[in-house]
């Protein structure tokens, strides 16, 4: 997804948690039909207005970090994330969870997504799976070097279901401006949790120390508060929570859900 696509207005970024993967403690489902499952999901965020999708492996809990993430996650969802691009038409993204940024960025090239969403791209954080470092440098030479250059980097500051006491002194300006520096091409704000909302004046703050990058809210988006964080300048909206039955995120995806959030967001474009 193109820096041209914030263009138009605030989009609206649907996200499709697949079912357990093989290998993951949870799993029961083979590749076909964790393949359907997420292409229904896909088509019912089209067809409610939704203007670009993004793949994560939420289910796997408990998570891997990083580089353990094993190779059968990765060739999973690079062809479950293929498969929804095509079939939805919609620009794609991808996140492996925990931290994997290499393989999510690797995945993502080789099926033709659009993005990826990336963790501890600045600073170090403790996460639920211990320790992440920053992974600016290596990633955009991995990006370079494999010529994936087409696939953006969105990057989460100071991300939810973490620890920053050791970046206590760094503040969220000072973290989003120094993911600016280090070519970041979007930046997430989140809340402390999946489902909490973010504050809006920090999604205000964010866009001040980035001036020109989008700003992307990450987690607690409701067609109630949507409207908040398009005023405060987010370019776009990840909702994953709001737009499933019941508002939970192990839900199935409501269409009602996604056009009650969609019409909001669709509201401020010319």
């Amino acid at each position: 997804m193109s820096q041209r696509c914030f263009q138009k207005g605030p989009v609206l970024v649907g996200m499709i948690h697949t079912g357990a993967l093989p290998g993951t403690p949870a799993s029961r489902l083979g590749m076909d039909e964790l393949i359907e499952s997420a292409a229904r999901e896909a088509a019912l965020y089209r067809e409610a207005g939704a203007d670009a999708l993004l793949v994560e492996n939420m289910h796997d809990r408990p998570y891997l970090r990083g580089p353990d993430v094993g190779p059968e996650i990765t060739a999973a969802l690079a062809v479950i994330s293929r498969e929804i691009r095509l079939r939805s038409g919609l620009p794609t993204g991808l996140q492996i969870l925990a931290g994997a940024n290499h393989q999510s960025l690797a995945a993502a090239h080789a099926a033709g997504l659009d993005f990826i969403r990336v963790e501890g791209f600045v600073f170090a954080h403790v996460g639920d799976e211990g320790l992440h470092q920053s992974c600016a440098g290596e990633l955009l030479r991995h990006r370079r070097r494999i010529g994936a250059e087409g696939v953006a980097l969105w990057v989460d500051i100071k991300k939810k279901h973490s620890s920053h006491a050791l970046t206590a002194d760094v503040s969220l300006a000072e973290t989003a401006a120094a993911a600016d520096f280090f070519l970041a091409d979007a930046l997430i704000v989140t809340g402390t949790a999946t489902g909490q909302p973010a504050d809006p004046k920090e999604v205000a703050t964010v866009v001040q120390a980035a001036p020109g990058k989008p700003v992307l809210v990450g987690s607690g988006v409701t067609a109630e508060n949507a409207s908040d964080f398009v005023k405060a300048g987010a370019s776009g909206l990840i909702v994953g929570s709001a737009c499933k039955e019941g508002g939970h995120w192990t839900g199935p995806v409501s269409r009602d859900r996604v056009l009650a959030i969609a019409q909001v967001v669709h509201g401020f474009r010319p």
